[in-house]
């Protein structure tokens, strides 16, 4: 790629709180720890007890509630139990960051721009709004680290990067990278840039599905705090003087992960395209329910001590019945996180059904139709899935452009990613559809207490 006709560069990164340490000589203090990890489950349960709010005790600031998904918990659970770390946040030697902070510090210079003696660094650590909203450490409405909740926790703050927009030129990329001298111009989760890249307005929703599926509405300018099982998230900010749009957001940890175990684990697949051919086998999954709490159950559950289960079987199920009801987990999961969305948007004033409510869908499971079309049924709603499902790298390319002047806000609206966009709508009525949600509701309670988390 010639420099000389490059455009600014936008990133994405996987908005799920991964964190990782460093020292600011660039050299690595641990491993990063990713999102699904859950070896901070006891100092969650030692927090619930200690704090006076429990589990939500942040929620009111951060709009999150105390769980092992997220990266506050990742960093105490450094501190207490990796030297390095502990050393090097005692001697001021430390920095934490997200998978953002990660690429943007390599990308304008990492290690190749500290003056060991002087220990000045010319790298850049920073992250955005929206993967800072992942930390449980930044205020919702300041968009800046909270210092009461630092203080709780026992973080400091000259750990952490500076946070910034998500359309704003961030700095360059450093000679010694193909693209030396290219503009960093927008930074998001990956979660918030599928938003942005759905073109979602205030009231409407979108649903990614990949390892995980991830749910979000819009609710413009206003934070609204869920009684459902949600979470309070900002969705994006275009420039640092832009006004604040916010989200509701409902995270499922378990969702393509779970066709890959069918593949990897048990072998009833060799790929995961030829799930759907074996699901179509059977005309139902026969009575089957499959929740995949591998790790425990997230949104709207938050139920850490859940295993997965699969009931219903008898004798006459098959591999096409299995397979079925592991796509149907993806379905009823969704609904779970879209009826406590209705509820809490309702609660707080925002619109979700202007006369008829679509959910916009992407990520590279979409492509199965088998799994749309079963979405659509389970929700009684239309799910839209536009020409271009890469809605990821599409928002982050809007944050980028955006910033460096290529293209306006109206550009962007008119970008017309929906106009070809495929609608599957709703088959089953409303009885079955009942139906077939209370057997699934059993289904996830079985899998609670099953996790002893006293081990």
């Amino acid at each position: 790629m010639s420099t000389a006709a490059s455009r600014p560069s936008g990133s994405q990164t996987r908005g799920r709180p991964s964190c990782s340490g460093a020292s600011p000589l660039g050299s690595q203090l641990y491993n990063a720890i990713v999102w699904m990890d859950s070896r901070t489950s006891s100092i969650c349960r030692r927090l619930e007890k200690e704090l006076t709010g429990g589990r939500t005790h942040f929620v009111d600031t951060c709009g999150l509630p105390i769980s092992t998904y997220f990266s506050a918990l990742k960093i105490l659970w450094m501190k207490e139990n990796v030297d390095a770390v502990k050393d090097a946040i005692k001697s001021g030697d430390a920095l934490f960051g997200t998978v953002d902070t990660w690429l943007i510090w390599n990308l304008t210079g990492g290690i190749g721009m500290v003056n060991p003696e002087q220990k000045q660094v010319k790298a850049l650590h920073v992250t955005d709004c929206s993967n800072a909203s992942r930390t449980m450490l930044m205020n919702l409405k300041t968009l800046e680290w909270d210092r009461p909740t630092l203080d709780a926790l026992g973080i400091p703050i000259e750990i952490l990067p500076k946070i910034v927009s998500n359309s704003e030129i961030i700095g360059t990329i450093a000679k010694g990278w193909p693209l030396a001298g290219i503009p960093i111009a927008g930074c998001l989760g990956d979660q918030h840039a599928a938003m942005l890249g759905q073109l979602c307005q205030k009231g409407e929703a979108k649903s990614t599905y990949g390892t995980g599926a991830f749910i979000l509405i819009n609710t413009g300018e206003q934070v609204i705090r869920s009684s459902h099982g949600l979470l309070s998230t900002l969705a994006y900010k275009l420039g640092p003087n832009a006004t604040v749009n916010y989200a509701l957001e409902g995270s499922i940890a378990i969702a393509g992960a779970a066709v890959q175990w069918l593949r990897d684990g048990l072998g009833i697949i060799r790929t995961a395209a030829e799930i759907e051919e074996m699901a179509e086998l059977v005309e139902t999954s026969g009575g089957v329910y499959f929740v995949p709490a591998f790790n425990g159950l997230f949104a709207p559950w938050w139920r850490d001590d859940a295993r997965g289960v699969c009931i219903g079987i008898t004798r006459f199920t098959n591999k096409g019945h299995i397979a079925r009801a592991v796509l149907e987990s993806m379905c009823f999961q969704v609904k779970d996180v879209l009826d406590s969305m209705h509820k809490d948007a309702a609660e707080g004033g925002v619109k979700t059904k202007d006369g008829e409510f679509f959910l916009h869908v992407d990520g590279g499971a979409t492509v199965n139709n088998l799994l749309m079309q079963t979405q659509a049924d389970l929700l009684g709603s239309p799910v839209v899935r536009p020409a271009d499902i890469e809605t990821t790298a599409l928002g982050a390319a809007y944050a980028a452009g955006l910033a460096a002047g290529v293209w306006s806000e109206a550009d962007i609206l008119a970008s017309g990613n929906r106009d070809k966009a495929t609608i599957f709508r709703p088959k089953v009525d409303q009885a079955q559809r009942k139906r077939r949600c209370d057997s699934w509701c059993k289904a996830v309670s079985r899998t609670f207490d099953l996790a002893d988390l006293s081990l």
